[in-house]
């Protein structure tokens, strides 16, 4: 269903290292860019992940409520590489753990980004 998420930055060449070295931890590599918005693949025929310089030229800024969720094999991967993250120098935003929610139980540690944007770690 979905095709592809963007998440916004100020500082392209900051954020291409950093998810350069993340997602590379868990299989994605730059596939395009298109001059200011990079995209990352991973497995064939899943979605992409983008970063991007906003393309009306204002800052970049981050969205309340907003947030993408990495799949993690199982928690000791969650555990990992949310440390990764941080050794990069993303934020903590939730440590991994256990948590449920609706019923729903999983694992999950939560971060934002060198520009802010919250991101996951997660697995069932």
């Amino acid at each position: 269903m979905i095709a592809y998420t963007v998440v916004g930055t100020n500082d392209l060449e900051k954020s291409t290292a950093f998810y350069d070295a993340l997602l590379g931890e868990i299989g994605g590599k730059r596939a395009m860019d298109l001059g200011g918005i990079i995209l990352y693949a991973g497995a064939e025929g899943t979605p992409f992940f983008c970063i991007a310089k906003p393309i009306d030229g204002k800052e970049a800024t981050v969205g309340n409520g907003s947030m993408v969720s990495f799949a993690a094999e199982n928690p000791e991967a969650v555990d990992k590489l949310y440390a990764k993250a941080l050794e990069l120098g993303a934020t903590d935003e939730g440590a991994p753990g256990p948590r449920s929610r609706g019923g729903l139980d999983f694992y999950a540690g939560y971060f934002r980004d060198p520009e802010g944007n919250k991101l996951n770690f997660f697995c069932m």
